[in-house]
C-alpha cells in the first residue's frame, strides 16, 4: 500500500493506495434500531480491541497526550481511562490500540522517555502487573495470552509471549520483531518483520516452531515491507496480501500480491502476484477485490478473486471507470464496485457480471476523504486516524445523513458486536451480527 511502511491497512495507507493505485487523481447491514450505543466526547483514533465484554481503544485528548479508554460492551458504560504513550511505533502503523485477554487490558503507558507495558483489571482498572519494554509496536491478544514486539528500536529486539493471568510471566521469545496475525487456544502464526520476511507457526505455550513460509515464495523476490500488508482467516487458511512500494521515481514496484496458506502446515495453497489491493475494502478473507498492474507497470482493469481457490470470479475491463478522478466505494452487500465523484453523478459496475449498473439510488460507501488531517499528538507528528467510511448517493455523489452503521466488511465482528469510530472520532458499538468475522479494521 502505497505509503504504508510496517503496519495493515490504516490512514495513510488506505488514502495514498486509493489515490495513487486504485484510479483516485487528487457483508454486513446497516442496522438501524439493534443493541448499540455511542460514546460522543472522546476522539478516539485508533481501532478497537474487543473481548470478554470489553472494548478498548486509544483515544487523543485536548492537551495532545494519549490515553487508554475502556467501555462494558452490553452497556456502553466507560469503565475507566488511564494515560498512553506511543514508544517505537513510526506514522505509517497508525496509533496503537490496547490489548484485551481475559479478564486484562494491557496497553503501552508512559514512563520517563521509555515505555512500560500496563496490564488492568479490565472492569476497574485496578493494577494487575507491569513489564518494561522500552520501545514497542504495542500488545496483541493471541488466543488467552499476550503478545508484543519490544525493544524494536535496539539490537536485541523480539518478540515474546506472556501469561496476562500469572503477572506477566514470559512464556517464550524469539529474536526479531512479530505481529500476530492469527491464533487459537495453542496455536499463533506471526508475520515476522525481517529483509526476508515470513508467515510462522509456534506453540504457544511453549514457543515450539511448527513451521515457517517465507513470504517472497509466494509474491516473488524483494518484498518491501513499506507497502504494506493485511492477514485475514478463513479458519484452515490464512489468507494474505503484501502491497508494492516504490523505492524511487522510475524504479520499478517490488514484489506484491495475494496469497492463502494452510493453517495447519504452512502449505501455500495458491498465490496471485502482481494484483493490488484496493482500498476501501473488506479484509482479503471476506472479499477479494483488485486491480491488475500492467507488464509495463500501469493500472489495468478490475478482479474479483474467490479468496478460497486464488481463482477470478470476474473481470471489470478498465475502461468501465471514468476518465475523471474517482474514489472507490462499494455498497453493504458487495454487490457492485462504484466509482465515486463526489458531488458529481458516478458510476458502477456489477460484480457478479461486470454489466453496468445504473447509479441513481445507489447507496455506497467510501472514505470520508482522502485527504486526512495528521493528528496533533505531542511529540509525535504524522500519525493518521484509522479511516472513517461514509455513505454516499452514487447517483449525485453527495453524502447521505444519517446512514446508520458502516457495513460489516468494514467493522469485522466479535461475538455478534460491531465496533468502529466515525469521522467525528465517536466511538460506536452495534450488536446485530452473529459470531466473530474478519472487517477491514477488526476485529
Amino acid at each position: 500500500m502505497g505509503a504504508c511502511g510496517v503496519r495493515k491497512a490504516r490512514w495513510v495507507g488506505a488514502a495514498a493506495m486509493c489515490a495513487a493505485l486504485a484510479g483516485c487523481s487528487s457483508g454486513g447491514n446497516d442496522a438501524l434500531g439493534a443493541q448499540g450505543w455511542s460514546a460522543p466526547g472522546l476522539d478516539v483514533v485508533s481501532k478497537a480491541a474487543v473481548g470478554n465484554g470489553i472494548a478498548a481503544v486509544t483515544a487523543l485528548r485536548t492537551d495532545g497526550t494519549l490515553e487508554t479508554d475502556t467501555f462494558d460492551l452490553a452497556r456502553g458504560k466507560r469503565l475507566w481511562a488511564k494515560p498512553a504513550a506511543m514508544r517505537g511505533r513510526t506514522p505509517d502503523q497508525g496509533v496503537q490500540p490496547p490489548a484485551v485477554s481475559g479478564r486484562v487490558v494491557a496497553a503501552v503507558e508512559p514512563q520517563g522517555q521509555g515505555a512500560v507495558l500496563v496490564a488492568r483489571d479490565a472492569r476497574t482498572g485496578a493494577l494487575r502487573w507491569t513489564r518494561d519494554v522500552r520501545t514497542t509496536f504495542g500488545p496483541q491478544a493471541c488466543g488467552p495470552m499476550l503478545c508484543l514486539a519490544e525493544r524494536t528500536a535496539d539490537a536485541d529486539a523480539r518478540f515474546v509471549a506472556l501469561d496476562p493471568s500469572a503477572q506477566g510471566r514470559e512464556l517464550w521469545r524469539m529474536d526479531g520483531v512479530a505481529e500476530v496475525e492469527w491464533a487459537d487456544a495453542s496455536r499463533v502464526i506471526v508475520f515476522r518483520m525481517a529483509k526476508h520476511p515470513a508467515l510462522e507457526a509456534r506453540d504457544l505455550r511453549s514457543g515450539r516452531a511448527l513451521w515457517s513460509l517465507p513470504v517472497e515464495n509466494a509474491v516473488g523476490n524483494g518484498v518491501n515491507l513499506s507497502g504494506g500488508w493485511a492477514f485475514g482467516s478463513l479458519g484452515d487458511t490464512l489468507v494474505g496480501y503484501l502491497g508494492p512500494h516504490q523505492t524511487g521515481r522510475g524504479q520499478p514496484l517490488t514484489s506484491f500480491g495475494f496469497f492463502a496458506v494452510r493453517a495447519a502446515d504452512g502449505a501455500l495453497t495458491w498465490s496471485r502476484p502482481r494484483l493490488l489491493r484496493v482500498y476501501p475494502s473488506a479484509s482479503p478473507a471476506v472479499a477479494l477485490i483488485a486491480r491488475q498492474v500492467t507488464p509495463a507497470g500501469g493500472y489495468g482493469g478490475f478482479e474479483q478473486v474467490d479468496p478460497r481457490t486464488g481463482r477470478t470470479a470476474v473481470t471489470l475491463p478498465a475502461d468501465r471507470a471514468p476518465r475523471s478522478s474517482w474514489w472507490l466505494s462499494l455498497p453493504s452487500d458487495l454487490a457492485q464496485l462504484g466509482f465515486l465523484t463526489p458531488d458529481r453523478p458516478g458510476r458502477a459496475v456489477a460484480l457478479r457480471d461486470a454489466a453496468p449498473v445504473p447509479a441513481h439510488g445507489l447507496r455506497m460507501w467510501s472514505f470520508c476523504t482522502v485527504t486526512p488531517s495528521t493528528l496533533k499528538i505531542t511529540g509525535r507528528p504524522g500519525f493518521y486516524p484509522v479511516a472513517p467510511l461514509c455513505a454516499f448517493d452514487l447517483g449525485s455523489g453527495r453524502r447521505i445523513g444519517d446512514p446508520g452503521a458502516p457495513p460489516g466488511w468494514y467493522t469485522g465482528a466479535t461475538d455478534g458486536w460491531r465496533v468502529w469510530r466515525d469521522e467525528s472520532g465517536t466511538l460506536h458499538a452495534l450488536h446485530d451480527a452473529r459470531g466473530t468475522a474478519p472487517g477491514m479494521y477488526g476485529p
